[in-house]
C-alpha cells in the first residue's frame, strides 16, 4: 500500500466520524427528544475525541511529512497540505478540551433553545460562560499572533485577522451610515406589510421547495426540514445536504428568504468536487466563501428587480387572496425595505452588516476578557441603541436570538459580512460574463447562474485560498467597492435619493 493510500485509508476513518457527528447534530436539531441531551453530549463528545486522537496521532503526522516530500498530483498535493494544516491546529489542543467542548454545547443548544422560548436569559448564561471559558482555553492553545479572538477567527476564515477586518468593517462602515441617513431621512414606508399576514405553513413549505427547485437545488442529494434556527448541514459528501427553515404564520418572509440562504449554502455543498471525497479538497475553503454564496442567492438574486416578476408569479399562485390586487413592483419593494429591525436574519441588506460588526465586538471583548457573560444583554441593547437606534423588545429579540454562541462559533459572525463582499464581487464578475443574465433570472432561469458559480467557485473546494479564488473568479483581489457600489445604486434608485 502506497504512503497516500495509507493516507485515504486514515482521512476516510475521520470524514466517518465527522459525518456521523454531522448527522447527530442535525438530528439534535430536528428531531431529538429534549430528554435525550445529555446522551447526545456523551456520544458527540466520545466521537470528537476520536475524531482529535485520529488526527494528531504521530504516526499520521510522520505519514504527512512523508507525503509532502513525495511527488503527488496537484489535487493529492492539496489534499496532503490541507489536511497537514488541520492537524497542526488539532494537535495543540487537548483532547480533554475537544470532548469538554463537545459536551458543552450540546447541552448549551438545547438550554439555548428553552432560553429563546421562554426568554430567559438566566436559564443559558451559565452554559454560555463554560463555552467562553473553553474557548480562551483553546485559543491560548492554538496560540495567536495579536490577540486571543485570532485562533478562534481563522478556524472559519484562514489566513484572516481580526485587524484586517476591523479596518475593512470599519471603511465599510463609514460608506453605509450615510447611505442609510439618507434612506431614514425619506422617511418609513410599511411596504413590507404585503409579507405579513396569515400563511398556511404546508403552503410556505411548497413555496420553499419550488424557489429551492427554481434555483438548481437538487432533491435526490438534499432536504428540507424544520428547525428552530435555519441552518445547512452537509452529512459527510455532496449527496447529502439538508437544509431547514422556521415556519412564521404571520411572516412570509422569514421562510421565504430563509429557504433561498440556506439553498445557496446547499448548492456549493452540493456543487463542491467529488474528487478525492472525503479529503479536504471536497470541503469548503472558508465560512465567508460559504457565506457569499447563501448571500447571493438570498439578495443579490432573491430580492433583486428581474427576480421579483418570477417570484411574484410563484407567491400569487400559492396565496392568491394576498397577492390578489399587488404588483411586481410592490412585491419589489416589499423584500428591498429599509428599517431599523433587532433581529439580524430579517434585517436588510443596508443594515445588516452594522448586526455583524455589533456581534464581532462583542465576541472579541468576551474573548478578551472585557465583558463577562452577564454583561451580555445590557451591552447588547446599548450597542443596538448605538449602531441602529433600537432597543430589541425582550432578549429573545436580542442577546438570545442566534444559535451561533450556544455551539461555540465565537468567530464565525465575521464571515456573514465577508460574504457579502465577496458575492458582490462574484455577481459582478457573473454579469459580465452574462450578458442575458438578469433576463434570464426575470423568467426564472437560474441555471446560467449556477453553473458560472459551479465552474468559478464550487468546484474547486479548498485548491486555492478564499483570496485566491477570489482574483481568479474576478480578476480582482477582495474589496469593499463592489458591494457598496450596488447597494447605492440599488437603493438610490428604490427611495429617489
Amino acid at each position: 500500500m502506497s504512503d497516500f493510500e495509507k493516507y485515504l485509508e486514515k482521512i476516510n476513518a475521520v470524514h466517518g466520524l465527522i459525518s456521523a457527528l454531522g448527522l447527530l447534530n442535525w438530528d439534535q436539531e430536528t428531531m431529538m427528544p429534549s430528554k435525550a441531551v445529555l446522551c447526545r453530549s456523551r456520544c458527540n463528545a466520545v466521537l470528537s475525541g476520536l475524531v482529535h486522537e485520529i488526527m494528531t496521532s504521530p504516526d499520521f503526522g510522520e505519514l504527512l511529512e512523508r507525503l509532502s516530500d513525495q511527488e503527488l498530483s496537484f489535487d493529492q498535493t492539496v489534499a496532503v497540505r490541507e489536511t497537514k494544516r488541520d492537524r497542526d491546529r488539532a494537535v495543540k489542543v487537548p483532547r480533554k478540551l475537544v470532548e469538554e467542548l463537545a459536551m458543552a454545547t450540546t447541552a448549551a443548544n438545547q438550554t439555548w433553545v428553552q432560553a429563546r422560548r421562554e426568554n430567559n436569559w438566566s436559564l443559558f448564561a451559565p452554559d454560555l460562560q463554560k463555552i467562553v471559558e473553553l474557548r480562551k482555553q483553546q485559543a491560548e492553545a492554538i496560540g495567536y499572533d495579536e490577540e486571543p479572538y485570532d485562533a478562534l477567527l481563522t478556524e472559519y476564515e484562514p489566513g484572516e485577522s481580526t485587524s484586517n477586518l476591523v479596518e475593512q468593517f470599519s471603511s465599510l462602515r463609514d460608506k453605509l451610515v450615510p447611505l442609510l441617513d439618507k434612506i431614514r431621512a425619506k422617511g418609513s414606508v410599511d411596504y413590507d406589510k404585503l409579507l405579513q399576514g396569515n400563511f398556511e405553513p404546508a403552503l410556505q413549505q411548497t413555496m420553499c421547495i419550488n424557489l429551492l427547485e427554481c434555483i438548481g437545488f437538487d432533491f435526490s442529494g438534499g432536504r428540507l426540514d424544520n428547525s428552530a434556527h435555519p441552518f445547512t448541514a452537509e452529512i459527510g459528501c455532496n449527496t447529502d445536504v439538508r437544509l431547514t427553515v422556521a415556519y412564521h404564520r404571520d411572516n412570509l418572509g422569514a421562510a421565504l428568504y430563509a429557504a433561498i440562504h440556506e439553498g445557496g449554502h446547499g448548492l456549493y455543498e452540493q456543487g463542491l468536487p467529488s474528487e478525492l471525497m472525503g479529503t479536504p479538497l471536497s470541503e469548503s475553503v472558508s465560512l465567508g466563501l460559504h457565506e457569499s454564496q447563501s448571500r447571493l442567492w438570498e439578495n443579490m438574486v432573491g430580492r433583486s428587480k428581474p427576480f421579483s416578476v418570477h417570484l411574484h408569479k410563484e407567491l400569487s399562485g400559492l396565496f392568491p387572496a394576498e397577492f390578489e390586487n399587488t404588483s411586481t413592483e410592490d412585491l419589489y419593494r416589499a423584500v428591498n425595505v429599509v428599517k431599523q429591525s433587532p433581529i439580524r436574519i430579517e434585517a436588510d441588506e443596508v443594515t445588516y452588516n452594522l448586526h455583524i460588526i455589533l456581534r464581532m465586538e462583542l465576541e472579541r471583548a468576551l474573548i478578551q476578557g472585557d465583558i463577562d457573560v452577564a454583561d451580555l444583554p445590557d451591552q447588547w441593547n446599548e450597542s443596538m441603541r448605538k449602531y441602529l437606534g433600537i432597543t430589541p423588545a425582550d432578549n429573545s429579540q436580542g442577546v438570545l436570538q442566534d444559535i451561533h454562541w450556544s455551539a461555540g462559533a465565537f468567530g464565525y459572525f465575521p464571515t456573514y459580512t465577508l460574504g457579502n463582499l465577496y458575492a458582490a464581487q462574484f455577481m459582478s464578475a457573473a454579469e459580465r460574463a452574462l450578458p442575458e443574465l438578469n433576463n434570464q433570472i426575470e423568467r426564472g432561469e437560474l441555471l446560467p447562474l449556477l453553473h458560472w458559480m459551479r465552474e468559478n467557485i464550487h468546484q474547486h473546494g479548498r485548491r486555492y485560498s478564499a483570496g485566491e479564488l477570489c482574483e481568479r473568479a474576478t480578476g480582482s483581489p477582495l474589496a469593499i467597492d463592489p458591494f457598496v457600489n450596488y447597494l447605492e445604486s440599488k437603493y438610490t434608485e428604490l427611495y429617489s435619493l
